[in-house]
């Protein structure tokens, strides 16, 4: 398999124009962990995630030095983990140059990249152009919908998710970005997040009139906006359980 038979095609990003705060905002709006950061082009160039924002001033976690470490350390050291805790442009505290790979990357180099440098997720372009993304969470989704050994995926089984997810991407009640899928004999497995019961409805509608189908298996996770519960997936017994916050 390759990245581009598990990769989310619709990727929530942001402007390298942006500031920090507009990146939070879509973090906690869609509940996600990181965001690749694109030029007017769409081209990637950086990448940036929940740990950029750990060593903040906002909330008086920046790094505090003695006066030897500062010695040793030097200016430039000391003057980037002070752009990193006080800068407000995305620019300022992005990752410039992020590991990726291409449509065509083996999935298993896209888990040695995940594992070599330590991250959890992997933009996938085209040239410099931003085209996907890879997150731990798609390889678990493709695990979980294929068994304990990942298949070859057939051209039609492909053909059918390329399908599936544009449709879902020209759905305004859909949120795209959120809905990953797997497809194995024609049997499409859902996953990700949904705000209501409605949408999960629609969505298997949806999938139910792409040529080519053959079933619905849903592995969507329910999150309340409001109040912030989480209901899982059904267990093997058909029981979701919901998580309060």
């Amino acid at each position: 398999m390759r990245a581009l038979h598990v990769m989310m095609p619709h990727v929530i990003a942001t402007s390298v124009d942006s500031t920090i705060f507009d990146a939070i905002e879509l973090m906690l709006k869609y509940h996600i962990s990181g965001l690749p950061i694109v030029d007017k082009s769409q081209n990637l160039v950086g990448i940036i995630s929940e740990g950029d924002f750990l060593r903040r001033v906002e909330i008086g976690t920046e790094k505090t030095r003695n006066r030897w470490l500062q010695f040793l350390l030097g200016p430039d050291t000391l003057a980037n983990e002070y752009i990193k805790s006080h800068g407000r442009k995305i620019s300022e505290i992005m990752t410039h140059d992020p590991v990726t790979a291409t449509e065509y990357t083996p999935l298993e180099e896209v888990a040695r990249l995940m594992e070599r440098h330590h991250i959890k997720r992997i933009p996938i372009t085209r040239g410099k152009k931003l085209v996907g993304i890879i997150t731990r969470a798609n390889l678990i989704q493709a695990v979980a919908a294929k068994g304990k050994t990942i298949r070859a995926v057939k051209e039609s089984d492909h053909a059918i998710r390329m399908k599936v997810l544009d449709e879902i991407a020209k759905q305004a009640w859909a949120s795209a970005p959120l809905i990953n899928i797997a497809v194995h004999n024609g049997i499409v497995e859902l996953f990700g997040i949904v705000y209501a019961d409605h949408q999960e409805e629609a969505l298997k509608i949806l999938v139910e009139n792409i040529p080519g189908v053959k079933g619905i298996s849903s592995e969507l996770t329910w999150v309340d906006p409001m109040s912030g519960t989480v209901v899982l997936p059904p267990n093997a017994a058909g029981k979701r359980k919901v998580i309060a916050h």
